[in-house]
């Protein structure tokens, strides 16, 4: 394991954010209390709800973390470094500010909270200034936090809330028009504004999880998922590759965030990748693909997948099944192209510390069972709130057995305090994002874009299976468009409520439309020019920003063309878990071999043959495409192309392989005059061969070009001696061992 770790944790932000202050000293602290008092109030509801209701919780909730954003988080318009590094005067005017129009629902000197909810659709004067205020400070607290994209957005439809009346009443996203009153009456007294489904499983849900990773952190077990990714695959060739890869899915079960799972990965296994060979673009992208897949995996995705189980009405078990053949596919799709990148840029084989994974999983594999925990309660019927609480205690009671990683109650305060603060971003989106929802509700918006959606299809195409594909392709480049301006959750939320009506419109069952929408919420993590977490990975390796968003585009391909599958046919929900366990079975299989053929044309290498020119690679890029349709016809005539290609590139490789050349025969010896015995070894002056050591190759072995940083491992025949016999000659080259086959 590593080395012991600091009292106070590091505050993981999400993905969705700027850059956030680092306070010290008595405002740290005080922020810290703070965020300590809204985590047992978290932990309190869970447990035993406040008896007013959600809304209720929610106003006090809000209450105690919008102000810290404001503290917590720069406005980007003082200079100098002194100024950014404190609040300033403006700072604490906001928070203060923000805490008395939070609290304002429950004046009580105005009647309470009751009386606020009564007035409802009639607000009083006051009660409009509040609101008004309220969306300044919630939209400023948006672009704290996450820049000027969806601040931008929120504006546009408050836009079209308060003008659309003005619209031709002929244009189909015409509407009656809403004054001012009715517009914050709509965000700030009601259950589809600011306090909305999307804060609510931020209070509930998202706070609980970014409460369990940052325990989880602290007990040791992200050190543990590292340098068990190391000892599973230090005997490999594709060692460096796949250590990245698995670290990166296990450290997702802590974060749960994909641009600083990237960035933690990055700076564990990027000494590794370089010394491997692995050009920095190269490695920037495989890391920023692996880190994005943390939002994807089990059993902790993003957030908005605890979203999709809200509005769905399903349990977030259910959820986590939906995710578990999408999160095979595209983790066999990264593997496939690390394997194609170790033939194509020759990767070298490392030395690693012999160190066993069955020792490190005996000693340290408890880490494993909260998460185990998580799943199993689940199971059993448990809510996932209170799952993720067990299973919190769990990792706490877990610290215990390793002297390095205690969980004091000091530590125990920080890590409830990191928990709320990493939460921040997100609850300032979410909050945001109840404008959106807030308007499309008031105004039919979604329904009408939608429709808009479904007839432009219509309008080029007359079948209705092109129909549905011309929608899906409009819908995944608005989608894609979507995620490069706002993030993740709030590209969700706004892709489910446009697109997801026309795609049920269309006869899409409701989880397949919403696994779509938040796949592809989701890849926009990875898809140029604003890809965050290949930005993250770059300022890792030191490559070339662009050029690793590119390669981290190339390992998540599959990724864009899988959820597809899920709307086009109706056995794409098959790879949702949809289904028997047959239909299941053999849609899995279609698939992993259309990701297969994916990874050939976008690596451009058969694995076992070796390099894929331009016909194969066309040829394998149809097959994918033909194989993910997951129909007869279409399966059948993809894999006649995927063999297609393969052979061709076998072919190809025959041709280009020139033919060996004849080894001369042996002289016959000569009988009458007898090779004499060698004579025997003088034990006393061992030749240097003889005396070096076994894992270590001769200094005359290695080749003057070799990186001194970089270990090449000796071949085993000249690295074992028989006892009494003449030292075996040293090669004057490398040993073949550490030169790539190029065949695969």
């Amino acid at each position: 394991m590593g080395g012991d770790r600091s009292l106070r944790p590091e505050v993981v932000y999400d993905d969705e954010e700027l850059p956030a202050r680092r306070l010290t000293g008595r405002i740290g602290l005080a922020v810290s209390v703070v965020a300590f008092a809204v985590a047992v109030l978290v932990l309190w509801q869970v447990f035993r709800p406040l008896a007013r209701g959600s809304q209720y919780y929610l106003i006090i909730f809000l209450a105690g973390t919008l102000p810290l954003v404001f503290l917590a988080y720069k406005s980007g318009f003082s200079r100098g470094r002194a100024a950014s590094a404190r609040p300033t005067v403006l700072d604490w005017i906001l928070a203060v500010v923000a805490l008395i129009v939070c609290l304002y629902p429950l004046n009580p000197f105005d009647g309470g909270y009751d009386a606020f909810l009564n007035r409802q659709g009639l607000l009083d004067p006051v009660d409009v200034v509040f609101g008004a205020i309220m969306l300044v400070l919630v939209v400023e607290a948006c672009r704290r936090t996450t820049g000027w994209a969806l601040p931008v957005v929120c504006l546009a439809f408050l836009a079209y809330a308060y003008y659309g009346g003005l619209l031709p009443q002929s244009w189909p996203i015409a509407h009656a028009g809403l004054d001012f009153a009715q517009i914050v009456d709509a965000l700030y007294n009601s259950g589809s504004g600011f306090y909305g489904t999307p804060l609510d499983v931020a209070a509930t849900y998202i706070v609980l999880f970014t409460i369990y990773g940052a325990v989880l952190d602290l007990s040791g077990a992200s050190r543990f998922f590292v340098d068990l990714s190391v000892a599973a695959f230090r005997r490999s060739r594709s060692a460096a590759g796949r250590t990245a890869v698995a670290a990166g899915f296990l450290l997702g079960t802590v974060s749960g965030s994909g641009t600083a799972t990237a960035v933690s990965v990055g700076a564990v296994t990027w000494p590794m990748l370089r010394r491997a060979g692995y050009p920095a673009e190269q490695a920037g992208g495989m890391l920023a693909a692996a880190g994005v897949g943390a939002i994807l995996s089990p059993p902790t995705l993003g957030a908005a997948a605890f979203i999709v189980a809200e509005y769905l009405d399903v349990s977030y078990l259910t959820v986590l099944g939906w995710a578990m053949i999408p999160t095979v596919l595209y983790y066999l799709g990264i593997l496939l192209a690390v394997e194609i990148d170790v033939r194509r840029f020759r990767v070298r084989s490392l030395r690693t510390p012999p160190v066993s994974s069955l020792r490190l999983l005996g000693r340290f594999g408890y880490h494993f069972s909260s998460l185990v925990l998580i799943v199993v309660l689940l199971a059993l019927g448990e809510s996932a709130t209170r799952a993720v609480v067990y299973a919190t205690l769990v990792a706490f009671l877990l610290s215990f057995l390793d002297r390095r990683s205690w969980l004091t109650p000091r530590r125990v305060f920080e890590a409830l305090s990191a928990g709320v603060r990493g939460v921040l971003p997100v609850v300032a989106v979410c909050a945001a994002a109840g404008i959106i929802t807030a308007t499309t509700t008031k105004t039919g918006l979604g329904a009408q874009l939608a429709s808009l959606l479904v007839r432009g299809a219509q309008a080029v195409f007359s079948d209705p299976t092109a129909v549905l594909a011309m929608t899906v392709v409009l819908a995944a480049v608005a989608l894609a468009l979507l995620g490069l301006a706002v993030p993740v959750t709030a590209s969700f939320i706004i892709g489910w409520v446009i697109i997801g009506p026309a795609l049920l419109a269309l006869g899409v069952p409701a989880p397949a439309a919403a696994m779509f929408v938040f796949y592809y919420s989701v890849l926009s993590e990875v898809t140029p020019p604003t890809a965050l977490a290949a930005v993250g990975a770059s300022a890792i390796t030191g490559g070339r920003t662009i050029a690793t968003m590119w390669q981290a585009l190339k390992y998540a391909l599959p990724a864009f063309l899988a959820p597809i599958a899920f709307v086009l046919t109706p056995a794409g929900s098959y790879l949702l878990a949809r289904g028997s366990f047959t239909e299941v079975a053999w849609a899995t299989a279609v698939a992993m071999l259309a990701v297969a053929a994916l990874a050939v044309a976008s690596g451009g290498w058969v694995l076992g043959i070796g390099p894929a020119g331009t016909g194969p690679r066309v040829l394998a890029a149809l097959a994918g495409l033909l194989l993910l349709y997951l129909e007869p016809p279409t399966i059948a005539a993809g894999a006649a192309l995927l063999a297609a290609a393969v052979l061709w590139s076998a072919l190809d490789r025959r041709r280009s392989t020139p033919p060996p050349e004849p080894t001369p025969a042996p002289p016959a010896p000569v009988l009458s005059e007898p090779t004499p015995a060698p004579p025997a070894p003088v034990l006393s002056e061992p030749t240097p061969a003889s005396v070096a050591p076994a894992s270590e190759p001769a200094p005359a072995s290695e080749p003057a070009t070799a990186p001194a940083s970089t270990p090449i491992p000796s071949s085993p025949s000249s690295s074992a001696t028989t006892p009494g016999a003449a030292p075996a000659p040293i090669p004057s080259t490398p040993p073949s061992s550490s030169t790539p086959d190029e065949r695969g």
